[in-house]
């Protein structure tokens, strides 16, 4: 009784200095929620230490820090929405398909967060699973204690941060980006960001049940982006008739001489056109695809995905048909190493 009297002048100015502190905190919350975070990591310790020393006063401790507490707790569904906020309300894009801001900057909020795991925990377990998400005000506890599964609370809050970020930027791209291989890029280097921030930090084993999802966000975005390159392998499609010997592949490699030869006029020219509609397209796509900015990562996987598509088909029709211009260049204008080392330089 004498020890809770004698604190009872400090624990009163202890109270006003957490009023004051919390005004500042709502005033600027999506900055310095970290310093509502640390505050009740803070007084945590200090209530466990009193307790500890004196047996007495931890109610008192736990009702002072509540105020910042409920601010806290309130930052959690702020921050999601400022993500939302931030990437719809995005005028435009940058034409070439790199990131924007936005995802470096949430990324890095989220690994500022890991600095603050154990009273984010404390939160987000009165919260409950998913209870950022909703408008619903639910009671505080008033235990600071953390649980042992809280920590996975904080894996799913970051993940439906990613999740939120990376789905609005993408509903963006559909509207603001003209072609779904420039989508695909502007895509696949954003996921590129969130995915080398969650390796490089305390993230990484945090989120680890995100991969697949992180995944299938940067599988969408190539298949949006080698859409375009349906039209130049298209061009390097032909009909083969098995059951004609002059057309059956012969050991020791392909004569084309002879294929050639063995076609009609009208074959032939639409050999020549299929030759000149590939050169026209392919070229065009070289141009675009070293014109995009992309990450280092993003530039080497779409490399090899255009290089797997685009280069047995090449090789195949070329060794057949090579000799439609007798060597002249007229209409084949990549040989196999030509066009492997067109390839080569994309990543």
């Amino acid at each position: 009784m004498v020890c809770e009297a004698a604190c009872q002048p400090p624990l009163a100015e202890f109270n006003k200095t957490l009023r004051e502190l919390n005004g500042h905190i709502q005033k600027n919350l999506l900055t310095d929620c970290f310093l509502g975070y640390e505050i009740c990591g803070m007084v945590r310790t200090l209530s466990i230490r009193l307790q500890d020393t004196t047996g007495a006063l931890k109610g008192q401790i736990y009702d002072s820090v509540k105020p910042v507490r409920e601010t806290s707790k309130t930052s959690m569904g702020k921050l999601l929405e400022d993500v939302r906020a931030k990437t719809n309300s995005l005028i435009a894009l940058p034409i070439d398909g790199g990131a924007v801001p936005i995802t470096t900057e949430t990324m890095r909020r989220l690994q500022e967060m890991t600095n603050y795991l154990d009273p984010l925990s404390s939160i987000l377990a009165s919260l409950g699973d998913g209870g950022w998400n909703s408008g619903s005000t639910n009671n505080s506890s008033t235990t600071l204690d953390v649980g042992p599964d809280s920590l996975k609370l904080f894996g799913q809050y970051a993940a439906d941060t990613v999740d939120t970020l990376i789905q609005n930027l993408a509903g963006k791209a559909r509207v603001l980006l003209k072609g779904k291989n420039l989508q695909g890029i502007f895509i696949a280097n954003n996921v590129a960001i969130v995915t080398r921030m969650i390796r490089s930090s305390e993230l990484a084993p945090l989120m680890e049940g995100y991969s697949k999802k992180l995944n299938d966000w940067r599988k969408q975005g190539t298949a949006m982006y080698l859409e375009a390159w349906r039209e130049p392998s298209g061009h390097l499609l032909d009909v083969q008739y098995t059951n004609r010997s002059k057309e059956r592949p012969q050991s020791g490699g392909l004569d084309s001489a002879a294929i050639v030869k063995a076609l009609g006029s009208k074959d032939k020219d639409a050999i020549k056109e299929k030759f000149k509609s590939f050169n026209t397209s392919f070229d065009g796509l070289v141009a675009s695809h070293k014109g995009y900015a992309m990450e280092p990562e993003v530039r080497n996987q779409l490399g090899k995905e255009v290089q797997n598509i685009i280069e047995p088909l090449y090789n195949r029709f070329f060794d057949r048909y090579r000799e439609i211009d007798k060597g002249k260049g007229k209409y084949v204008k990549y040989d196999k190493s030509e066009l492997n080392r067109a390839l080569a330089s994309f990543s």
